[in-house]
């Protein structure tokens, strides 16, 4: 891993126009700028083959109009002549474990990535509150899978920042979500924008405050600070001209952190449920359901269960299955065995369930042997204390 410095001055300057926003970005340097291993092969394509595809996955960071299209003007900024393919990928509330399963159909889909942006640190920490291990399994499963798809695919994984988060940082640890993606990122080198950090820095140094920076969803002038230090990454990498005898170089694929990270994360279709009992495949009314609902998901078709003892079966591959999920405030209770295993109850309900249908990734067992199985799916009479119901509505089922 190397770290820069400036050879001028400590503070960067950097003054763009992003679209019809101007905006003004400090750093603090490039401590908080950090390339890993080879990072060439998208500048290569750009300028040679004048195409590229660019991508961003996330949560709502990504989403929203911040640092993403700012980004993207970066990069015709950099390669003018070039016809650039852009994914957005990013779903508000999502992990990186639903990243991981869905990472087949909205992205890589799209075709090979040559340039990916990735963004869970903060959804992994304040909406899912995942374990290490789980944020090991999800972006293990995200770099790994999109560089079998594509080995010449330059990752950028930036880590974002909450309240919680920042007052972790200045109190000199390293938040649990972050510190997990890490392991991942040291091992695929895979270079990252600790903006999360820099945040902390400025404001410890009175140069910045929260306020200023916008919060969890950062305004502008927030974002400004991401798309400069991605800016200045580039700037760093290919600051040299490119040799007449370069050539995109491979990324290694190292030995597997963990066995059963989500490498072969993919939607399983709804319609491969069988012996369906008091379980239907259709789009909701959601305007007859208490809670809000995101547009993205309205005209959807949902499996969908409402009352106990309604059930189900599932035949997939692999070592993991679950449900990508929509939660709300009568989620409830699902009881799954597999292979005729003793059963396990998980519960739907969310804390952002009382207001929303929340879209979520449920794991029901993510520790079989590789192989055949079968799931057996039950609505259970149980529910959460908050939960109005026993509702299951998925969007699809997912299986590594």
């Amino acid at each position: 891993m190397r770290h820069f410095s400036s050879p001028l001055i400590a503070t960067l300057v950097a003054v763009a126009t992003i679209g019809s926003i101007g905006w003004t970005a400090e750093l603090t340097g490039d401590s908080n700028i950090h390339l890993r291993g080879t990072f060439s092969n998208a500048r290569l394509r750009f300028k040679n083959d004048k195409q590229g595809h660019v991508a961003f996955i996330g949560g709502s960071i990504t989403e929203m109009n911040g640092y993403r299209p700012m980004v993207m003007d970066v990069l015709r900024r950099r390669f003018p002549e070039t016809e650039f393919t852009f994914t957005d990928a990013g779903i508000s509330s999502t992990c990186s474990t639903t990243g991981a399963f869905r990472l087949a159909d909205h992205v890589l889909s799209k075709g090979p990535v040559d340039l990916f942006f990735v963004e869970f640190a903060v959804n992994d920490d304040q909406d899912a509150a995942h374990t290490r291990a789980e944020c090991i399994r999800g972006m293990e499963g995200i770099i790994r899978h999109t560089r079998q798809h594509n080995p010449n695919a330059d990752i950028v994984v930036t880590y974002f920042v909450n309240p919680e988060m920042l007052a972790t940082w200045q109190a000199g640890e390293v938040p649990l979500s972050v510190a997990a993606h890490d392991t991942v990122v040291e091992r695929y080198e895979v270079p990252t924008i600790n903006l999360a950090k820099e945040v902390a820095d400025q404001i410890t140094a009175g140069r910045l405050t929260w306020e200023q920076f916008g919060g969890t969803h950062p305004k502008p002038f927030g974002n400004a600070i991401a798309a400069e230090m991605i800016d200045r990454l580039m700037e760093i990498s290919w600051n040299e001209p490119i040799g007449s005898a370069a050539v995109a170089e491979p990324h290694s694929m190292p030995e597997l952190i963990d066995p059963k990270s989500y490498v072969r994360g993919r939607f399983v279709p709804l319609a491969t449920a069988m012996q369906l009992k008091g379980v239907t495949i259709e789009t909701p009314t959601w305007k007859d359901l208490k809670g809000a609902t995101r547009g993205r998901f309205t005209e959807e078709a949902l499996l969908c269960a409402t009352a106990p003892g309604s059930e189900l079966t599932l035949a997939f591959e692999g070592t993991a299955i679950g449900a990508y999920i929509l939660a709300g405030p009568d989620a409830g209770i699902v009881e799954t065995s597999v292979d005729g295993g003793p059963y396990r109850r998980t519960n739907l309900f969310h804390r952002f369930s009382k207001g929303l249908h929340y879209p979520r990734t449920v794991i029901f067992d993510a520790d079989l042997d590789p192989g055949t199985h079968s799931l057996r799916l039950r609505v259970a009479d149980s529910k959460h204390p908050d939960s109005t119901g026993h509702a299951l509505r998925v969007l699809s089922f997912v299986a590594n």
